[in-house]
C-alpha cells in the first residue's frame, strides 16, 4: 500500500511537470508548480523526512509560489496568439511514444534494483541539527541568498514600473 501510494504521489508530480511545461498560460504554468511540488512533499512524508516535508510546502509551494505569482502579476504577461493549435496529432504521437520508452525504461530500471536503505543517525535531518548548521557554518551562503532573492524582487519592480 505505501509504495502505491508513492507510485501515486510520484506519479502526480510527474504528470504536473509534464503539465507545467506544456502549457502556454504562465500563470497555469504557475499552478501547475504548486501540484508539482505538493506532490514532492506528500513523497517527503512517505519518506519520513519531515523536515523537507515542512520546508516544500512553507518555503516552496508557499512562499516561492507567491513570489512567482506577484512577478507574473507584475508583469502582466498576456498569452501569445497561438499560430495553431497548442498539440498537433504528430507531436502528441511523438509525445506519446517518448514517454512510453522512458516509462518501459523506468519500470525495468525499478523492478531490478533492490537496495537497503543506508541506516541514519536519530539527529539525521533534525530541525536543531540543520539549524546549527545553516546559522554558524553557512551562514555566508545564508546570506548571500536573501541578497540575490532581494535583488530579484527589487529588479521585477523596476520593470514592471518601466513598463507601465
Amino acid at each position: 500500500m505505501e509504495r502505491a501510494l508513492f507510485y501515486l504521489f510520484g506519479g502526480l508530480a510527474v504528470l504536473g511537470s509534464v503539465w507545467m511545461v506544456t502549457r502556454r498560460s504562465a500563470l497555469s504554468s504557475a499552478l501547475s508548480l504548486v501540484v508539482v511540488l505538493l506532490g514532492l512533499a506528500a513523497m517527503y512524508v512517505m519518506l519520513q523526512a519531515q523536515l523537507l516535508f515542512v520546508v516544500q510546502v512553507w518555503v516552496y509551494a508557499g512562499a516561492v509560489m507567491v513570489l512567482v505569482l506577484f512577478v507574473i502579476m507584475l508583469l502582466n504577461l498576456r498569452e501569445e496568439e497561438s499560430r495553431g493549435p497548442a498539440l498537433s496529432l504528430g507531436r502528441l504521437l511523438v509525445g506519446g511514444l517518448v514517454a512510453a520508452a522512458a516509462a518501459w525504461k523506468a519500470f525495468g530500471v525499478l523492478g531490478s534494483v533492490r537496495v537497503e536503505p543506508p541506516r541514519l543517525s536519530p539527529e539525521f535531518g533534525n530541525v536543531a541539527a540543520v539549524a546549527e548548521l545553516l546559522f554558524s557554518r553557512y551562514i555566508l551562503q545564508f546570506q548571500i541568498v536573501g541578497v540575490l532573492l532581494l535583488a530579484v524582487v527589487v529588479g521585477v519592480v523596476a520593470l514592471a514600473k518601466r513598463r507601465a
